[in-house]
C-alpha cells in the first residue's frame, strides 16, 4: 500500500512577537487591555523574535539538502509569515515543491476577549471567566471566538490536505502555540486530559520545533512517530536564556 504520510513533519511556533512583549507588560502592571494597536493578524516579530527566527533558519540550513523541507505551510499572520520567511531564506530553494500561506493555520480566534489580559477578562466579563473555569479551555468558546475543538476541526482538514497532496514529502508547518498543541492532539491521538496536561506542563517555546518522522514499522502501513518536542535552536549570542511566552492574548491555564 502507498505511504499515506509525509516522510517528515516539523510543527513550529512563530518567534516572539511584539504582542508577546506587550502582553507581558500589561500582565505585570495588572492592566485590563494589552496595549497594541495592530490587529492580531498584523502583529510582527519583536527584535528577539527575529533573532529566534534567524536561528531557526540557521538550524534548518545545517540539515543536508535531502533532509530539508520540501513543503512549507504557514499561518498568514505576520509573525508566522516572518518566521517562515527566515527559514525559506536559509534552505535549499531547489528542493522546495510548495510554499503556501494557509488560513487554517491561523491563531485561535479569541472573539470578544481579544486583547484582554487575564485580569481584564475577569474584570470585564466575570460570567465568561467563571464559565471558562467551569468548562475548561478545551471546550470553552468565547462569543465570536473559537474553542480548542474548533481549531482541531480545521486542522483535521489540514491533515486531509497533507495526506492527499504531500505524501512522502518533508513538510514544515509554522503556526501558533495552540496550533502546535492541537496538531499534537491529532497526531499523538490524545484525549482532552492528555493534551491539557501537556499544555499545563510548559508553554510551547517561541520557534520551538516539534517533529514527527514516518516509521514504516508502526501499524499496518506505517505511522508518524514523535522525534523532537519543543526543540529550540540556540541563538548566535548565548546570553540570557530564551523563555517560552504564550501567544497574545493569553487565556488562564486550566
Amino acid at each position: 500500500m502507498e505511504q499515506k504520510w509525509p516522510q517528515q513533519i516539523w510543527i513550529v511556533r512563530h518567534g516572539q512577537s511584539a504582542g508577546n512583549v506587550a502582553r507581558d507588560a500589561a500582565e505585570a502592571e495588572k492592566q485590563l487591555l494589552i496595549a497594541i494597536a495592530e490587529r492580531d493578524v498584523d502583529v510582527p516579530l519583536s527584535e528577539l523574535g527575529t533573532r529566534q527566527a534567524q536561528a531557526l533558519g540557521d538550524w534548518f540550513a545545517t540539515l543536508p539538502p535531502e533532509q530539508q523541507p520540501t513543503v512549507v505551510l504557514y499561518s498568514p499572520y505576520v509573525r508566522a509569515q516572518q518566521t517562515a520567511q527566515a527559514v525559506l531564506a536559509r534552505i535549499d530553494a531547489d528542493s522546495l515543491n510548495s510554499v503556501v500561506a494557509d488560513e487554517r493555520l491561523r491563531e485561535k480566534e479569541f472573539g470578544i476577549l481579544d486583547r484582554l489580559t487575564v485580569h481584564g477578562i475577569a474584570s470585564k466579563y466575570p460570567e465568561l471567566h467563571e464559565q471558562r473555569q467551569h468548562v475548561g479551555k478545551f471546550y470553552f468558546r468565547p462569543p465570536g471566538g473559537e474553542s480548542w475543538c474548533d481549531v482541531i476541526l480545521r486542522l483535521r482538514s489540514v491533515l486531509d490536505t497533507i495526506t492527499r497532496e504531500y505524501r512522502g514529502e518533508r513538510v514544515l508547518i509554522v503556526g501558533h502555540q495552540v496550533i502546535v498543541n492541537c496538531f499534537r492532539y491529532l497526531l499523538e491521538r490524545c484525549d482532552e486530559q492528555a493534551i491539557l496536561a501537556i499544555d499545563k506542563a510548559a508553554d510551547v517555546p517561541n520557534c520551538g520545533v516539534t517533529s514527527y518522522a514516518f516509521n514504516p514499522a508502526l501499524g499496518k502501513h506505517g505511522k508518524l512517530q514523535l522525534d523532537l518536542c519543543n526543540f529550540v535552536a540556540p541563538l548566535e549570542e548565548s546570553g540570557t536564556p530564551v523563555t517560552a511566552q504564550p501567544d497574545m492574548p493569553a487565556a488562564p491555564k486550566s
